[in-house]
């Protein structure tokens, strides 16, 4: 091919590169023009990041000087000058969301994770965010959030889908103070304690589990609610055509209840290796057949509290109260395995709320804000002390109304999370819609046991007994 004949192909070049750079043009246009406003402050925020990006870098010590030249400078070099060396600054990739930037940057040798967490104070400001975090996101590469809107300051609502969720046992509980999402597995968890003063986003929260739950089969829920003393009254009463059990602030109801549930784990633990061919239920999973069983035990201390007096009806209550604090750390100590679960709610989770004995057992903890630090180690242990930034007691303004704080799964420290608000009508819609899925476990447990096998002669047995053989 000529030089003419090169030539002469330039301007169909040039015009597929002029028509490439319009299309992007009017795609960015569009997407900018379709965001909201928070959206596209944040797009104007990642164009000022990568605009400045090259001469912000260095200044925050985020650079490196390369002396060895490339070799191909080396040959080219006519003079008998050294080349300069070359001041390398790490690649960006830059996205932003409603909340602000995500920044992936690649590592170069002296400027690593280290280096970039020590800087990240710098790219607040630089970047006009309101906090910056830096973690790694895989080898030779850190990711940066960088927040302009504070998550926790930002309201928000969750629409259920109606769709049964993809991961059962995952609980997507918000979003962080970085705005990345906060979700906690529950397999193989016997218990959850949630604190926090009225009205802070404790049921709220619970009210989101159920509706997400709501459209499995695999999953039955019970609800002792110590705040109302009627099915039709209170925070649950869009939700119970969904939930197998309700008992309110009757103890002798929730003694009832609770007794129900311990005879399901006594049954479930009797006849699982029969129906599952396992000893560990997690080992193959909740199904319709043998659903994860969620009691939600709200405004606990209803239950578990001593009643003080040398009358007969005291002296009645407190034996009830002390039954029920048996029944139910039986239920945290021994339902992990056959697929139990127990969540606690209650304002001040002390001693005398839950007692130690069933509160120290759940591992998952959370706590919404606390008047007192006494309350605050309560409800997440005494690490809380060294971590005063996430302490529950600073959330006591209504601006945190729906922020919570809780133990940092597979790491040290404490996560502070905003939980969003499910809508009444949207709560009652799934409980309508799922309302045929709901039935009691113990029925399903006892359609699938061979014939003529009874479990009642086995309520007795000690935990780890084989009853029932194969």
């Amino acid at each position: 091919m000529t030089l003419g004949e090169v030539t002469g192909y330039a301007p169909l070049v040039v015009g597929a590169g002029l028509v490439l750079i319009a299309v992007w043009a009017v795609v960015w246009l569009v997407r900018y023009a379709m965001a909201d406003t928070e959206t596209r402050a944040s797009i104007r925020q990642a164009i000022r990041v990568r605009r400045t990006w090259k001469r912000l870098a260095p200044m925050a010590g985020l650079s490196v000087t390369d002396k060895t030249p490339p070799a191909l400078t080396s040959l080219t070099n006519t003079d008998s000058k050294p080349p300069r060396p070359r001041v390398l600054i790490p690649a960006l990739k830059v996205t932003p969301d409603r909340f602000g930037v995500v920044v992936r940057a690649n590592c170069l040798p002296k400027v690593s994770l280290e280096e970039f967490q020590k800087a990240a104070p710098y790219l607040a400001d630089a970047w006009r965010c309101t906090r910056v975090s830096v973690v790694q996101d895989k080898p030779g590469q850190v990711l940066i959030r960088g927040v302009r809107v504070d998550p926790l300051l930002t309201p928000t609502t969750h629409l259920p889908s109606g769709l049964a969720p993809e991961e059962l046992v995952r609980w997507e509980l918000g979003l962080d103070e970085y705005a990345q999402p906060v979700a906690v597995n529950l397999a193989e968890v016997p218990g959850v304690t949630m604190a926090g003063l009225p009205g802070f986003g404790k049921t709220s929260t619970v009210n989101r589990f159920i509706c997400d739950c709501a459209p499995s089969p695999a999953v039955q829920i019970a609800v002792a609610d110590g705040k109302v003393s009627a099915a039709y009254e209170g925070d649950y009463a869009d939700l119970v055509s969904r939930l197998f059990a309700f008992v309110g602030d009757d103890l002798d109801d929730a003694n009832a209840l609770f007794k129900r549930l311990v005879k399901l784990r006594r049954d479930r633990s009797a006849a699982i290796k029969t129906v599952l061919g396992r000893k560990d239920m997690w080992h193959v999973g909740p199904s319709a057949a043998w659903p994860w069983t969620v009691l939600i035990i709200d405004e606990a201390h209803t239950y578990f509290r001593d009643h003080k007096g040398s009358d007969k009806e005291s002296k009645r209550l407190a034996a009830l109260a002390a039954e029920n604090t048996r029944l139910v750390e039986e239920l945290v100590r021994k339902g992990r395995s056959v697929g139990i679960l127990v969540i606690l709610i209650t304002q001040k989770p002390t001693g005398d709320a839950i007692p130690t004995s069933i509160r120290d057992v759940c591992p998952v903890g959370m706590s919404f804000a606390q008047k007192t630090a006494e309350a605050a180690v309560a409800a997440l242990g005494d690490d809380i002390r060294q971590w005063p930034d996430a302490n529950p007691t600073t959330l006591q303004d209504p601006a945190y109304v729906g922020v919570a704080v809780m133990n940092s799964p597979g790491k040290a420290g404490f996560t502070r999370l905003r939980t969003p608000y499910v809508e009444e009508e949207d709560a009652a819609r799934i409980a309508a819609e799922t309302a045929h899925l709901t039935t009691d476990p113990a029925a399903l447990l006892a359609a699938q046991l061979p014939a003529g096998i009874d479990l009642t002669k086995y309520d007795g047995y000690d935990e780890g007994e084989a009853p029932l053989a194969a």
